[in-house]
């Protein structure tokens, strides 16, 4: 019996906002979907004891399931964050190993007003951010040599009715209903946060900062500036459209700065490999 070629890599989704159109929320209208992409040997040798031991310095065990908006609103675990000088320690040190952690980011923000507005209701939020994301990691997987072999993506369990849609809307964007017209070597995973997994306490910390950076531009985001260097970026270093795609464009909408010339290196990449310029382009 031959064993099928599993890729080098692993992904792991979260979201951010609701995918609600009948309602949009004027504080936060968008909708996000966001991808952490990990080489698995630096996944499990890194991410995965640096994670659990945070945990257990912190709580003095490895239960506790990191949740952006319970840390955000100091509830459940994370009553004792209460006091400002340990929630500033506790944040600082989660930037860090967000900062330290190699991982590819690659982000879909819906702009659902703007959506309503160009689109009216015939698009799912959540099924056009899959796409976009999927789109952009099947790039990717060919900039790393890893076509046609097959990656999970594990994305988080929302509900029995909503994960049956989640995946029907991923096997036919793996089938070929996307911009490449191709299969996509992808396979879904659904897991419930409850697992404990590393992977998706990440993505689920990342995601809302990338959508305040998209609605509040204006507004200090120390998160995004630490996110902005994992996210996924042409040969210049512009991350536009390769590592975020936001939908629907919105006139005068600013654009996310390109990284310094220096950073043009691969967050994945446990060697110094700088990718090198050539015609691949962002689909779409």
């Amino acid at each position: 019996m031959s064993v099928e070629a599993y890729s080098e890599f692993i992904v792991y989704a979260d979201e951010s906002g609701d995918h609600g159109l009948e309602h949009v929320d004027t504080g936060f209208p968008i909708f996000v979907l966001a991808c952490c992409l990990f080489r698995k040997n630096a996944y499990i040798n890194r991410l995965v004891p640096t994670l659990h031991g945070f945990k257990f310095r912190h709580f003095g065990h490895d239960g506790v399931i990191l949740h952006e908006r319970d840390i955000r609103k100091d509830s459940g675990a994370f009553s004792m964050l209460k006091t400002p000088e340990k929630k500033e320690l506790f944040i600082e040190e989660l930037t860090e190993i967000i900062r330290q952690t190699p991982v590819e980011i690659v982000a879909a923000v819906i702009r659902k007003d703007e959506l309503v507005k160009q689109h009216g209701n015939k698009h799912h939020p959540y099924n056009l951010s899959l796409q976009f994301c999927l789109e952009q990691l099947f790039a990717l997987m060919k900039l790393h040599g890893q076509s046609g072999l097959r990656t999970h993506v594990t994305c988080e369990a929302r509900g029995k009715v909503e994960d049956q849609q989640l995946e029907l809307a991923f096997r036919r964007i793996c089938a070929g209903d996307n911009c490449n017209g191709k299969p996509f070597p992808f396979d879904v995973v659904i897991a419930d946060k409850k697992v404990n997994c590393a992977g998706l306490q990440l993505a689920d910390l990342i995601a809302r900062p990338i959508g305040l950076a998209v609605a509040r531009p204006e507004q200090p985001n120390r998160a995004f500036e630490v996110i902005l260097e994992k996210l996924a970026s042409d040969p210049d270093g512009k991350v536009e459209r390769w590592g975020l795609k936001c939908f629907p464009e919105k006139p005068g909408a600013p654009v996310n700065p390109p990284r310094p010339q220096a950073d043009r290196v691969s967050p994945i990449q446990e060697e110094t490999t700088v990718r090198q310029p050539g015609k691949q382009g962002p689909p779409g």
